[in-house]
């Protein structure tokens, strides 16, 4: 069984879970607030329009929009234009923002309504790249988050061959990961919360620890990548509770929001460390070969990956047009 260490040598204080939590995952903020951020020091953080647009209605964030707005009223630009290239600025503000914070990476996303669109996904993730190196921002640092549609996917694979890194989200199972380690992708992110939320739901009934269909996701997802020798990252997201995060303890990476890396902080207790590549070696695992029909059918015959993969996409995509009309309601 390995464990965190659970006392500090140097000073013999115990380390708190969120703390332990760091020694075997990349800690990543799934928030835009900076102040948060400065609390609980993660490596990376990630960000979507839903995060931005909230942080953006707090009266400390009101000098970044507007500085957007004076910097883009000569754009030539009007109308529905205008209002994308404002909103493109505004992500990459945040974002370059959170870099002089965080040491690590940034995520931001792509408009969830390029989700069937391979082109326009491309010409979106090229636009934000260039805007972050306008910023100095060297790409490196900034992963571009994409849907996992097929043609998602096959959008990630021509930008990971520019060296543009990319960000596998809405992401319920084990095919749509496969095909992501197939794209080369950097990262991807099996939302646990959003696949707990179907089953219960659908079950009607609770689930606790590793019984959890969220975890049991990651899980095998996170195996599968270990006993291949796939180098693309897992990074949980989604939780709802912290039962699910050390559930998941181990894991690539893990993107918590504030409320529960406050919860994590609150113990200190041992946490042990559930993920472990040692553990896949003598796994029997069967190693599946996707093409576009084989994929399409196994996300289909998921009801629970299919349903959310596409309310996923049509929430996202809601989220993108408040943005938008926050931004057109500065104009």
């Amino acid at each position: 069984m390995s464990t965190a260490i659970a006392e500090e040598k140097n000073t013999g204080t115990k380390l708190n879970q969120l703390e332990q939590l760091k020694k075997f995952t990349k800690v990543v903020a799934d928030t835009a607030d900076f102040e948060s951020i400065k609390d609980f020091k993660p490596e990376d953080a990630t960000t979507n329009p839903s995060l931005v647009y909230a942080a953006t209605q707090k009266q400390q964030y009101s000098r970044l929009v507007d500085e957007v707005l004076v910097n883009r009223k000569n754009s030539g630009l009007s109308g529905q234009a205008q209002i994308e290239d404002i909103c493109d600025h505004l992500l990459v503000q945040f974002g370059s923002d959170i870099l002089e914070i965080v040491p690590g990476r940034v995520s931001t996303e792509t408009d969830a309504r390029l989700s069937y669109d391979v082109e326009g996904s491309i010409k979106k993730a090229r636009t934000l790249i260039k805007l972050y190196e306008e910023h100095k921002i060297p790409r490196e640092r900034v992963l571009i988050k994409i849907a996992s549609t097929w043609e998602g996917l096959l959008a990630a694979e021509q930008l990971q061959r520019e060296g543009v890194r990319c960000n596998l989200t809405l992401l319920f199972s084990l095919p749509q990961a496969i095909r992501a380690a197939e794209s080369k992708v950097q990262l991807i992110s099996p939302f646990v919360g959003r696949i707990y939320d179907w089953y219960k739901k659908e079950n009607k009934r609770d689930y606790q620890g590793a019984e959890d269909p969220g975890v049991q996701s990651v899980t095998e997802i996170y195996n599968y990548y270990k006993k291949f020798g796939i180098p693309t990252e897992v990074m949980g997201a989604s939780f709802r509770n912290i039962d699910q995060i050390r559930e998941l303890a181990g894991c690539d990476c893990l993107t918590i929001s504030p409320e529960l890396m406050k919860e994590l902080t609150e113990s200190t207790e041992p946490l042990e460390r559930k993920l472990d590549p040692e553990k896949t070696k003598s796994a029997k695992i069967e190693k599946l070969e996707l093409d576009e029909k084989k994929f399409r059918w196994m996300l289909n015959d998921n009801a629970m990956a299919y349903e959310k993969t596409g309310e996923g996409i049509r929430k996202f995509a809601a989220d993108v047009v408040k943005l938008e009309k926050f931004v057109a309601s500065k104009l």
